[in-house]
């Protein structure tokens, strides 16, 4: 009985250690990520204050700091919190195992009191000579044996005990010296998040003193997005008409290829199933390889006519099994707007997005996201755009410096489009957006890999 609490015991205390350091391996990971953002976030600050005015891009980043900083600090608070919880359960089974170890010193020194008592061989015959009988006597011989035996098992629990016992209390030790390291660290990154919040106080009564400024910028800033959309949504109208002219085409080719097979006397039935699909395009894509071309596409997927082909039906699959995993358009950059509408705090100002924009140094690689044909790329509102049909969705890439692809052409994830370029306050950004045939802007954030 003995044995099996023990080992149960050791079972239950390295699960708990191995649950443990799994949950702490998980928080030092985040806790990594979050400061390599936070490296590239000082950096990037570091940069938009050699321009003697404060921006608003310079706020948007340092309030990413802020809440990057914040999530840090969230992180170490967890991490004291389980230090203080697995602090208690080892200090709980600190005493348990002093207890228990108590009660197999007391029980091992009666049974070596009661040894020395018999020690004698006259008992020792005695004992066995009183029998009843020959198997009475045989009894007491295995009873003997295994009092002896009884003995060895406690002593060799005891030993046990107080090796687990000293681990334990080594463990211990480490913990209290881990929460302590880990409470200086608290310290040290509170104190940093107070100099982030003066700072962004100071930015922020700047930004202030320039808002009627800032003010037109961004009204000048809404006026070139809203330009862009209407040439955004041309673009993709144009493809939607074009595919749309495609596919009445490729009807009317049916219709006369059967006429002409009439014509030549050949047997074919006027209203057969092909000639009323030719003269009816289908409202679902079916899943059928011999009608769609893709077997992977679901049964009750509503008809895009950016979907008429198996090409487009397949793009579109590729892009949405995606979602979540696509690489980013540039190697490295923060995201300084986000998509919607974003309120500057401390101030009355707010501006509208219809993607990211992303900080980064001017004259850096832009790459496509994903498998598609390029659509359109040339200048829009002012501003260098290239756009990306993937089936039914679409991606574009603002404010370029130069753009290496041209329409029609046919890209792969990667493929350099071409470089960043200023973004209006004179700074290096790009902008990146999806939309979908609807023409409706969606937030890449979702769609985009975790750094």
């Amino acid at each position: 009985m003995l044995k099996k609490l023990t080992l149960l015991f050791v079972v239950f205390f390295l699960s708990g250690i191995t649950l443990f350091a799994q949950t702490r391996e998980e928080l030092q990971k985040r806790k990594q990520e979050i400061e390599r953002e936070l490296e590239d976030l000082t950096r990037q600050y570091a940069e938009t204050q050699k321009s003697k005015k404060s921006s608003l891009k310079q706020l948007a980043i340092i309030k990413k700091k802020i809440n990057a900083r914040q999530d840090l600090v969230n992180d170490i608070n967890k991490e004291v919190r389980q230090l203080d919880e697995t602090i208690y359960l080892n200090e709980r089974d600190i005493y348990r195992l002093k207890k228990e170890l108590d009660t197999l010193k007391l029980k091992y020194a009666k049974s070596i009191v009661f040894a020395y008592k018999n020690r004698s061989s006259y008992e020792y015959l005695n004992f066995l000579f009183s029998a009843g009988s020959f198997n009475d006597a045989i009894k007491r011989m295995a009873y003997l044996k295994s009092y002896r035996q009884n003995r060895e098992t406690q002593a060799n629990a005891i030993v046990k005990s107080e090796n687990l016992l000293k681990d334990k209390i080594n463990v211990l030790s480490i913990n209290k010296k881990e929460r302590l390291s880990t409470l200086q660290v608290q310290n040290k990154q509170l104190l940093v998040l107070q100099d982030d919040k003066k700072e962004q106080d100071q930015v922020v009564q700047e930004i202030k003193g320039r808002e009627k400024e800032l003010n037109a910028q961004i009204k000048e800033r809404e006026k070139q997005r809203q330009k862009v959309v209407l040439a955004v949504n041309a673009v993709i109208r144009r493809e939607i008409e074009e595919a749309k002219r495609r596919d009445e085409a490729k009807r009317l080719k049916a219709i006369e290829d059967q006429k002409k097979a009439l014509a030549a006397g050949k047997n074919i039935d006027p209203s057969s199933k092909t000639n009323g699909a030719a003269n009816k395009p289908p409202k679902k894509v079916n899943s059928d390889p011999s009608i769609a071309g893709v077997s992977s596409a679901p049964k009750d997927r509503t008809y895009s006519p950016l979907e008429s082909t198996p090409e487009g039906i397949e793009m579109s699959l590729n892009f949405e099994n995606n979602r979540g995993k696509l690489p980013w358009p540039v190697s490295n950059g923060i995201i300084t707007i986000d998509f919607g509408i974003t309120k500057m705090e401390g101030t009355k100002l707010d501006q509208k997005s219809d993607g990211i924009e992303i900080a980064v140094p001017i004259g850096t690689n832009v790459r496509c996201v994903a498998d598609g044909e390029v659509v359109s790329a040339t200048e829009m509102a002012g501003e260098m755009v290239v756009i990306v049909k993937h089936g039914k969705y679409f991606t574009g890439y603002k404010n370029l410096s130069t753009v290496n692809v041209q329409r029609n052409q046919e890209v792969k994830a990667g493929s350099v489009l071409g470089k960043s370029g200023t973004s209006i306050d004179g700074e290096g950004a790009i902008v990146f957006m999806i939309m979908n045939d609807k023409a409706v802007f969606q937030n890449p954030k979702p769609w985009l890999k975790s750094r």
